[in-house]
This record gives structure tokens, sequence and C-alpha cells, in this order.
């Protein structure tokens, strides 16, 4: 089985190969099972060996409490500034026209960059020709990745939750405490189903986190492997449930894996996947199909996937996806360090629990955009 993606510090990212270890179904803790499968202490955006936390309880005080336009990571590009703009304005019906609009320029502008290219290949300045192309359409991928990010934090908006800013900017004495925690807005995104997965993740034991209310010696850089994690986790349980939910209107009479191949080609081709509420939560039902077995939870479904379909539904689709979630997770915790900061169980919390929530968004903004825009397969 090939694992998530391994994210580096280059934006080109590279996978490697692992085998899936059947024992680790053991486990109490789905989101566990998912960082050892996948291994996901190497994966994330750079290479780095396992490092042992060490906690120790402290007091202090001190706080980061934060509201408007909070995202750490900054549009760079004409398109994302406006999109900003608009978010601040809390303009829902001109945000998403706007999107639309944005999008449908940016893939005129990179389709007339590509017929450039082609239409001076025989000439004396095609290298020229050519090397503008690629300029262009390295501009037009860099305000789409702008546009999905805009997109995110306009659905976090829609839910009253503010992303949580650079961590330097939370920071006072050493400690590390984000405020409001929104506990109740992020959770609510979800169906029943996957946050009761959501709540189990577990992340108290990848941090050793054993006690809730002394405040804790936590590495900055395992904060960031498990903030990484919960957004793929987030990103893997929005299409594995969607999957789930598509296979039940397909139909209940045939195997799961021709259904899940027939629902996967669906997506390619841009139709529409029914979800449910406002926010972008996913919708399950009672039942399902495994090989021919009722499924009667999404649990026991995404258990019984096998190893290639839980591959499809781990790893974003797309080449623009994989590098918002490079970007805003360097954006958020800044360059590689091994500093230690104090913090309390509640924002170690928030930080996983808008984690999630921002993978479950990024599926989102995958689907949204790819109806104007033809982003790079992964």
């Amino acid at each position: 089985m090939e694992c998530l993606p391994l994210y580096s510090k280059i934006s080109v990212p590279q996978y490697s190969p692992c085998k899936f270890n059947n024992t680790l179904l053991s486990s109490t803790s789905l989101f566990s099972r998912f960082i050892n499968i996948h291994n996901i202490q190497s994966y994330t955006l750079f290479r780095t060996k396992k490092k042992s936390l060490a906690l120790v309880a402290s007091n202090g005080s001190g706080g980061c409490e934060f509201n408007g336009l909070t995202a750490p990571l900054a549009s760079t590009t004409e398109a994302g500034r406006l999109l900003s703009g608009i978010i601040l304005q809390n303009d829902r019906e001109g945000f998403y026209a706007s999107v639309e609009n944005e999008l449908i320029n940016l893939d005129c502008l990179r389709n007339d960059a590509i017929l450039r290219s082609v239409v001076h290949v025989r000439s004396d300045e095609a290298v020229l020709h050519r090397r503008i192309s690629e300029l262009r359409k390295l501009e037009c991928r860099k305000a789409v990745e702008d546009v999905m990010y805009m997109f995110i934090v306009y659905k976090f908006s829609e839910i009253g939750v503010h992303l949580v800013p650079k961590l330097s900017n939370c920071m006072y004495n050493g400690r590390l405490e984000i405020w409001p925690r929104r506990d109740w807005e992020l959770e609510s995104i979800h169906s029943v189903e996957v946050l009761d997965m959501v709540r189990e993740i577990g992340w108290e034991e990848e941090l050793n986190v054993k006690d809730k209310w002394p405040l804790n010696q936590v590495q900055k850089l395992q904060i960031r492997h498990v903030y990484a994690a919960s957004v793929l986790y987030g990103y893997f349980l929005k299409s594995a449930s969607l999957r789930y939910h598509l296979e039940q209107n397909l139909g209940k009479s045939t195997p799961t894996n021709l259904l899940f191949s027939r629902a996967w080609q669906l997506k390619q081709k841009s139709i529409p996947l029914e979800r449910g509420g406002d926010t972008g939560s996913t919708s399950v039902r009672p039942v399902s199909l495994i090989e021919g077995k009722k499924q009667h939870n999404l649990r026991s479904y995404i258990t019984s996937l096998d190893s290639e379909i839980k591959l499809m539904c781990t790893k974003p689709k797309f080449k623009e996806a994989k590098s918002v979630i490079e970007k805003h997770c360097s954006a958020l915790f800044g360059d590689e360090s091994d500093e230690e900061v104090s913090t309390s169980f509640a924002s170690l919390k928030r930080f996983v629990l808008e984690a999630v929530a921002f993978g479950s968004f990024l599926w989102d903004a995958e689907d949204y955009v790819r109806e104007f825009y033809r982003l790079e397969e992964n």
C-alpha cells in the first residue's frame, strides 16, 4: 500500500511506500491507526526523525484572543486579496460570485498561456514564448491556491470561527493560549458518526498529554505534526463518508469496490455529490455494503475498505490542495523548531478540531473550484 503524501520543504510532493499492518486494527483510536499506518511522524511538511516529548506541569498566564481575518497565510495574489476583502464584508452572495468569476478568468488565462506556447512552437522565439507560458501558468496556479485558501477561510467564517493566527503572535512569555475555543462551532460541521470518530482521535496520546488542568511543556514541532495529521484525517473522513453516502444512492446490490470505482469516476467528471447542511457537513445513512455485506455504520464501513480505496480517500486529489496544506502549516507554525511552549489541554484540543475542520473544508474547496478551473491531478 502506498502512503499518504510525503510533504517536504520544497513544493514538489513526494511519496514513499509502506505496508499496511493488520495488527494495528486492534488499536482503540482510529486516529492512532491512521498515524501509525501512514507513518504520520515522518510524512508531514518536512522530513524529521521521530522525537519523544517531555511534558512538565507549570503555571502561567497569557493568551491569544483574536477575531477578524486572522488567517496565518496572507494572500500574495490579486484574486486572494480581493476575496479576503469580501470576507471582511461578510457578503455571502458576493463571495461565491467573486470566486466563480476569478476562477473562470484564471482558467481563461491559463488556457491562453498554453495556447501561446503551442502557436509559437515552430517560431524562432519558441523558447521565449514557452518560458512566458510557464510563468503565466505558475501565476495562475498561485492565484488558484489563494482562492482555495480564502474559500476555506470563508467556510470557517460561516460557522463563526476565525483561524488561529501565526503562533508567534499568540506567544506571551513562552506560553501559548488560544481564545475563544469555539469547540462547539468546530464540531458542528460534522455528522453524528463523523463527530464520534473526531472525538475519539486520541491526540492526547500522540502528544503524551495526561492531565487536562495544568499547563504542559510541548515541543512546537510535535504540535505541528499532529496538526498536519489532523488536517489529512479530516479530509479522509469527509471523503470516505461521502463515498459511503454515495454508494447508498447508487444502489445496494453492487459490490462496494465496484460502486466506489464508479463513484470515483463520477467525482472525477464533476458530477456533484449530495451534502447535508449549509456548512458542508458530512451526511451519512445507516446502511451500506462492503463486498456484499451490510455495514451498519460509517466506522465499520471505513475499516472494511481495502487499501486502494483508503488511499483514494486519504490523499488530496490535486496538487493545489497539497500546496495549500503545506503553505498553511508553514505559515501557522513558522520554521522547523524544537522550541518548547507552555500550553493547555484546551488550546491543544482547539488546534486538533481546527485542523480536522480545515481538512473537511479543503475537500469542499477542491470540489467547488474544479467546477470552474481544471486543477492539476495528483
